[in-house]
């Protein structure tokens, strides 16, 4: 790729421009069980279908200010927030890994936390569309990238998954309410099922902190209950990305 080096990370961002337009698209549609591919684009508000020019990805946010052109209803700022996030862990995932199975590996991985990311705030849920899919994905990836291999990508499904349905069913036992949904077990058996049992040590201890200290915060500055529901997804998410990223680091400490 020597000769092409100088096109990888423009490449990358025009794919991340896409793609995050694209997880738009996802986090729209597949909570309310319409399809991702039909109909076209249009407006939330008045359906009108979107020309080209209005679906440029962050480029029509910025050239219509942030409106509908039909309608002129607000379009909610996280279209821009995705479509500048995604092309920017897409770098990310490129300049750590190059050109070779585990860019491919780790693309999929970003994009599909993204989703499910965001479906998770604002539904409360996680989409079997995606994490069973990423299970399948990340566990072939595994085995012909050799990252983390297949057996290591086995144990993490398995260990991923078995985990917090164990944490989840005696939760349920001694506090007779459900503290977490079958969406998060799913999540981080695809996390192991891509990276392995190493991922889903990392997941949980960064997802517990911090989705405790925001507990914390939502309860002491908010004002809100103990038993207000906050998204464990997000937070399994996040450990997931320190994981691809950092992970070597934190484990050489953690377990140092």
């Amino acid at each position: 790729m020597d000769g092409l080096d100088w096109l990888f990370y423009p490449i990358l961002v025009i794919l991340g421009l896409i793609f995050g337009s694209f997880l738009n698209v996802c986090i729209y549609r597949i909570p309310r069980n319409e399809s991702i591919v039909w109909p076209g684009s249009h407006c939330p508000h008045c359906n009108h279908p979107l020309s080209v020019l209005d679906n440029l990805p962050l480029v029509s946010f910025l050239l219509l200010r942030g409106t509908c052109r039909y309608c002129h209803f607000s379009i909610s700022r996280r279209y821009p927030l995705i479509e500048v996030l995604t092309p920017f862990l897409m770098v990310l995932v490129g300049w750590q890994s190059g050109f070779s199975w585990a860019l491919l590996q780790g693309l999929i991985l970003v994009c599909s936390l993204t989703a499910v990311s965001f479906i998770d705030l604002d539904h409360q849920i996680i989409p079997d569309e995606i994490t069973y899919p990423g299970l399948v994905i990340g566990f072939i990836l595994s085995w012909v990238s050799g990252n983390p291999g297949w057996k290591a990508s086995l144990i993490g499904l398995l260990a991923g998954g078995g985990f917090l349905y164990l944490l989840a069913l005696g939760y349920e036992m001694l506090t007779r309410k459900e503290g977490l949904g079958g969406g998060d077990i799913k999540l981080l058996a695809m996390i192991g099922a891509f990276q392995g049992w190493s991922g889903v040590l990392v997941s949980v201890l960064v997802g517990s902190l911090t989705g405790t200290i925001v507990g914390l915060l939502l309860m002491v500055i908010w004002k809100k209950s103990r038993t207000f529901a906050i998204p464990f997804g997000p937070f399994l998410s996040l450990g997931s990305l320190i994981h691809l990223f950092f992970g070597e680091i934190l484990l050489s400490w953690y377990l140092g």
